[in-house]
């Protein structure tokens, strides 16, 4: 049987906006198992952000359940969230999030700062296999404003590798990057996913989603699909099969 890694159940989700109460989640049920790569997709106003920042204990929900990890998130304090959010999940956005003027080895090191456990020297070399595994182990002493976009995400995946998290969440990881680069980027999640990784993978493009193993779709607060793919596309083959550039 393998390992849950994400259950949740009759999971909703309201805010008051004024005098109105907006059902942002309707009462949502998934698992989402150990070695899973799954993408949730959804148009705006669907969700997916509600649900996201619920998944990365960001945001608690109203009623129903959220587990990690085997862990109850209701019953958590503040603390213990930020110790979830720091050791069990990896973070990966959008925006890249990079402090500008630190190097690459620095901002892959960011979330063991907070990690008593981990003395300066184990951090820099957790920082330093991350950043090799994304293929940056020339660039370690680069600032983000010496790298590409591609290799800005780059960094932003070690800084969620270094903890060894359970699951990772990506926040539209490929929303800045062109064809090419986010073919790349597909293909170390790929990797990364083969290695092991549990992947939950936002994103509103279905070509990107039919790189994952498994898609969720929102719309108005409600799954109205989750299914496997039956046929997985190959990031690096779709990467090599595209127009040579100039």
């Amino acid at each position: 049987m393998k390992k849950e890694i994400i259950k949740i159940q009759d999971l909703k989700r309201e805010f008051r906006m004024g005098d109105e109460i907006v059902h942002a989640l309707k009462g949502i049920s998934y698992t989402i198992y150990e070695g899973e790569f799954v993408t949730i997709m959804g148009s705006s106003g669907s969700g997916k952000s509600t649900m996201l920042n619920v998944l990365g204990c960001l945001d608690q929900p109203s009623s129903g359940i959220y587990e990690i990890d085997g862990v109850m998130v209701k019953k958590l304090s503040r603390n213990e969230l930020a110790q979830i959010r720091n050791e069990k999940i990896g973070f990966i956005f959008q925006a890249y999030n990079l402090l500008p003027r630190t190097t690459s080895i620095e901002n892959a090191e960011l979330p063991l700062l907070y990690n008593s456990k981990v003395s300066t020297a184990e951090r820099h070399d957790r920082a330093v296999k991350a950043l090799q595994k994304v293929g940056l182990g020339e660039r370690l002493d680069h600032t983000p404003a010496q790298l590409s976009g591609g290799q800005q995400q780059r960094v932003a995946i070690a800084r969620s590798l270094v903890n060894d998290p359970v699951v990772i969440l990506a926040d539209e990881a490929t929303g800045n990057l062109d064809t090419r680069t986010s073919y790349e980027i597909m293909a170390l999640f790929q990797e990364l996913n083969r290695q092991g990784k549990t992947i939950v993978f936002v994103t509103h493009e279905p070509d990107i989603a039919e790189f994952s193993s498994r898609t969720i779709v929102l719309k108005d607060g409600n799954v109205i699909k989750d299914e496997y793919n039956t046929n997985i596309q190959d990031a690096a083959a779709a990467l090599a099969a595209l127009p040579k550039e100039d």
